[in-house]
């Protein structure tokens, strides 16, 4: 499975970004797909996640309200529409993907396929 992440940009405060994640091989067999992100000096956080089958989400406290994760199996795409973002928000966000059972979708571990990085920087 190969991930392709795109849609970063410069926003400013309080404005709206939507990122995408096209999945290409065998996407037909995968079991959840999530956002990280990781900004420079930090370590790789979760964002958010979302099960193929049914749909459910889960998301990071600090996004909660702000974001949404929702996907599109017709077109093996992931996408992380964000709203109101915030300075904090500013990070390279990278989507990660699983064809195997997750017990716990906030780690980074239990995920095997990953995209490159976009670049998300938010302006006060």
């Amino acid at each position: 499975v190969q991930l392709q992440a795109s849609g970063g940009g410069l926003v400013q405060a309080g404005g709206s970004l939507r990122l995408s994640c096209v999945s290409s091989g065998r996407s037909a067999y995968l079991y959840a797909a999530a956002w990280f992100r990781q900004a420079p000096g930090k370590e790789r956080e979760f964002v958010a996640s979302i099960r193929y089958r049914g749909g459910a989400t889960e998301y990071a406290d600090s996004v909660r309200g702000r974001f949404t994760i929702s996907r599109d199996n017709a077109k093996n795409t992931v996408s992380l529409h964000m709203n109101d973002v915030k300075p904090e928000d500013t990070a390279a966000y990278y989507c990660a993907a699983t064809d195997t059972v997750v017990r716990n979708m906030r780690l980074r571990g239990e995920y095997e396929y990953w995209g490159q990085g976009t670049q998300v920087t938010v302006s006060s």
